[in-house]
Formats: structure tokens, C-alpha cells, sequence
């Protein structure tokens, strides 16, 4: 089967996989995009177990104020190279943690790692940073992070 090059962008954009790695789900996959999308999500937790050693001693500390200004979190989140921090993919899953944070009050990196992700609950938050992992090639981890709240 020939998979059409608009396949591969779209699969692209939506997950922000490397384009052969979309290219080759695609073939893997008879050009389904959902099943390709899932083919991504287990190349990119298996990708994530062999990168889980790694140091990860650069990041982002990033806060996030919900609206109304009465909840708020600060995250701070690791990666390997200042180059992967500034990222707009990276950037996006700080800011998904920050709001995991906010909304679900973690009292743990271990909790957070544990609970469903606010926006695909069928999805954990382990999940969502190994799939970034498979993504950004490089180890990711939850360094800290504090929940703010008015009257706590």
C-alpha cells in the first residue's frame, strides 16, 4: 500500500513524531491513522524504557494560574539538554503537568505519575511523559512541583 505523503504530515502534526516514524506506522498499519497513532504511543514507551537511566539535569520551571486566580501550581521538569527545554513540545507538557497539578492536587511525583490525565483519562500521566520521551528523545522526569490555593 502507497501511503499518501498528506497521511504522514497529518499524523505528524497531530502527534509530532518523527516523520518516518509516522511514515513507517502508517505502513504498519494499512494508513489507519488511529491504529498508527497507537502504533506511536507503544514506540514511544518503549523508546522511553531505554532512555529512563539518562540524566536529566536541564528543564523548565513553569507556573500555571487557572482562571479566576484561585488556583495555581509551579512545576519544575527535567530534560537532557537545554535544547529539548526550549521546545514547543516540551513546553506543552510542562504546561499539561502544571495543570495535573492544579486541578488533581498531587501529593507526589509518584501520585502524579499514577493519576488519569485530566484531558484523555483513559491515559495516565506516566504515559503522556513517555510518549514525550519517544518524541523528544531524551529522559523526562517530574523534578517538583507545588499546588497553590486560596484559603490552603
Amino acid at each position: 500500500m502507497k501511503i499518501k505523503t498528506a497521511d504522514i504530515k497529518k499524523l505528524r502534526e497531530e502527534t509530532s513524531a518523527p516523520v518516518m516514524d509516522c511514515k513507517r506506522a502508517l505502513e504498519e498499519t494499512g494508513g489507519d491513522l488511529q491504529k498508527a497513532k497507537e502504533y506511536l504511543a507503544k514506540l514511544g514507551v518503549a523508546r522511553a524504557q531505554k532512555k529512563k537511566g539518562r540524566d536529566a539535569t536541564e528543564g523548565l520551571i513553569y507556573s500555571y494560574i487557572h482562571t479566576g486566580g484561585k488556583v495555581g501550581a509551579i512545576v519544575e521538569v527535567n530534560c537532557e539538554t537545554d535544547f529539548v527545554a526550549k521546545t514547543e513540545d516540551f513546553k506543552k507538557l510542562v504546561h499539561e503537568l502544571a495543570m495535573q497539578v492544579a486541578s488533581m492536587n498531587p501529593e507526589n511525583a509518584d501520585e502524579l505519575l499514577k493519576q488519569a490525565y485530566i484531558r484523555e483519562p483513559k491515559k495516565t500521566m506516566k504515559l503522556l511523559i513517555d510518549e514525550a520521551i519517544g518524541v523528544l528523545g531524551e529522559n523526562i522526569k517530574v523534578a517538583r512541583f507545588k499546588r497553590f490555593a486560596i484559603g490552603e
